[in-house]
């Protein structure tokens, strides 16, 4: 329990705060310093691209380093750039920040559902990686919160109080990650054998039977739900008439909702399938963003809670698919790929949202494009196997494909 207690922790600050606070304080650092949403997808895409480019680097050393001490160092860059956004007077020094807390944002969120599954057994895989989205959900829901009580205090000036706040508890998990972090295979492999994983963890990728629809199904889960959490906040205030308090509350139920949706998504799948769960949580994510669009309270509502629901459900699903069909060696290397997809896609969201909404002068074209994505991530997970007919147990009990 405190493996897990201590890995949701990280997931928090490695996701909830060095990723998506960007998404809640978009507003306000577009007020206070961009002037545009251009600009600001610009800065979110840089977010991106160093999680991008970390993913690349975490596919390198995790066959070289134990895993734990992967999530520290990844917990030293993120707090280091919560803290240096806090400071941020000017875009090139957010810039600064937002790279730093993506290059940590990779290095912890890698890792962690395979030091996460290994606190449980092998047929609760998908609980332990849901139990990572429960920590990002706490996360959402206090980053939303504080951004709401600095805004009302201090106006677009305060989110970097919100940073600040964050930075303080990036240091205390920091500190516990190192004093108390331990993982099994970690102790018993302190210098794992290099294993196949090919340039950029490709070839380790390569063995998992259907990695091609997996992977192009994670990328287009990385593009949808970025679409929609970039600029959630700002379609609410801009197009629905939201007062700043109101749209920040619906992004905070959206951590409420990603709560509960790895520990429901997660054992779902240890039960009916990953394959099965995947498809339906990818229609349930595009419902959910198209239930956002009339701007009307009770349709919101159930909006951005489908949209949390699915936001930490599906990943933990993917993520528990990878655990399944590799072992201690090959997982870093295939499940870094898999992200490098994830990461590329990403990328690419807020600077297409950000160009759509000020060429269109609305947010709409954005969620209907997530929407639409989101039933192409559902097509590709309808491919994968069903890994209880086409897998095969190994020696350490992971699944992997038959040979050909």
């Amino acid at each position: 329990m405190l493996v897990l207690a201590l890995v949701m922790a990280g997931a928090c600050v490695a996701q909830a705060f060095g990723r998506f606070t960007y998404g809640v304080v978009l507003p306000a650092v577009r007020d206070d310093m961009l002037g545009s949403n251009r600009a600001a997808g610009l800065l979110g895409t840089v977010n991106v691209a160093a999680y991008l480019a970390g993913t690349v680097v975490v596919a390198t050393l995790s066959t070289r380093l134990a895993l734990v001490v992967l999530i520290r160092a990844g917990l030293c860059l993120s707090t280091g750039g919560l803290l240096l956004a806090s400071v941020a007077g000017n875009p090139a020094v957010l810039s600064v920040a937002l790279v730093a807390m993506g290059l940590g944002g990779a290095a912890i969120w890698i890792p962690s559902p395979r030091v996460a599954s290994g606190a449980l057994p092998p047929r609760r895989r998908g609980l332990a990686a849901g139990l990572i989205g429960m920590g990002i959900g706490v996360g959402i829901v206090f980053a939303g919160w504080l951004a709401d009580a600095q805004r009302d205090g201090e106006g677009d000036e305060g989110w970097r109080n919100v940073y600040r706040v964050e930075g303080l508890i990036g240091i205390a998990v920091l500190l516990a990650a190192v004093v108390l972090l331990r993982h099994r295979e970690d102790e018993s492999a302190a210098s794992p054998p290099a294993g196949p994983a090919g340039a950029g963890g490709f070839g380790a990728l390569r063995r998992i039977h259907g990695w091609r629809a997996l992977t192009l199904a994670y990328a287009a889960f990385g593009f949808m739900y970025l679409l929609v959490f970039a600029f959630l906040v700002a379609r609410l205030e801009d197009d629905a008439g939201f007062a700043a308090d109101r749209a920040s509350a619906m992004f905070s139920l959206v951590g409420v909702a990603a709560i509960f949706g790895g520990i429901l998504l997660g054992p779902l799948s240890d039960r009916i399938g990953r394959r099965a769960t995947m498809v339906g949580a990818f229609l349930t994510f595009g419902a959910s963003s198209l239930a956002v669009l009339p701007g009307h309270q009770p349709w919101v509502v159930i909006g951005v809670i489908g949209v949390g629901v699915t936001f930490s459900g599906l990943p933990a699903v993917i993520a528990a698919y990878v655990v399944d069909a590799t072992d201690a060696v090959t997982y870093g290397p295939a499940y870094s790929a898999a992200t490098l997809a994830f990461g590329v896609a990403q990328m690419c969201a807020p600077q297409v949202g950000g160009f759509i909404a000020d060429a269109q002068g609305s947010f709409t074209p954005v969620f209907l494009l997530s929407a639409a994505v989101s039933v192409a991530g559902a097509f590709l997970s309808s491919r994968l196997p069903d890994p209880r007919r086409t897998a095969v147990a190994a020696p350490d009990g992971a699944l992997v494909a038959p040979d050909p």
